[in-house]
């Protein structure tokens, strides 16, 4: 009898603010259709950002992509990171222009914390770059540490007074 091998539904946040974004978005996609342990279901509209924390960039191309996976989190981030790597980010360079990010903004509704990891993303409900494409896919989704929908969440970073601009690139 064959053992089932445990799925979990993972939403990645993906950004690039270098070279043809577009195109970058797209590889990575590609990137993560062709590892074997990775489904991809399907990607939020792509949204152009302001980049929150560098100045002087080029603005971001953002978006989510639904995934399920077999990876354990530490696997998924290894994988992640692989992909970066693969399309020539400098994974040492912190705040500043990348070709492509990757991050995991949520792993099934578990809660993780290692010196590499934290899921959720720490500052996914900060970023309107972040819930406006994860509002679109998964509205109903519960933040498991505020305890809110994405949707409640999306309505409290709209009221915000900080809001950033956010253009709706492609649907």
């Amino acid at each position: 009898m064959s053992e089932k091998v445990k799925c979990h539904r993972c939403y990645i946040g993906v950004g690039s603010n270098l070279g043809d974004r577009f195109e970058n978005i797209n590889s990575s996609k590609n990137l993560l259709e062709r590892t074997p342990e990775i489904r991809f279901y399907r990607n939020s509209s792509i949204y152009e950002t302001e980049p929150s924390q560098i100045e002087n960039v080029p603005d971001f191309y953002n978006c989510v992509f639904e995934i399920d996976t077999s990876l354990e989190a530490e696997e998924l981030l290894k994988a992640l990171k692989d992909i970066e790597k693969k399309m020539g980010r400098n994974l040492n360079a912190v705040m500043e222009s990348r070709i492509i990010d990757l991050d995991i903004l949520t792993y099934d509704s578990l809660t993780i914390k290692t010196r590499d990891l934290i899921i959720p993303h720490s500052r996914m409900h900060e970023r309107l770059f972040v819930v406006a494409p994860l509002n679109e896919l998964v509205p109903d989704f519960i933040h498991p540490v505020f305890n809110l929908k994405i949707s409640s969440l999306m309505e409290e970073l709209q009221g915000s007074s900080r809001l950033e601009r956010l253009t709706l690139i492609l649907e």
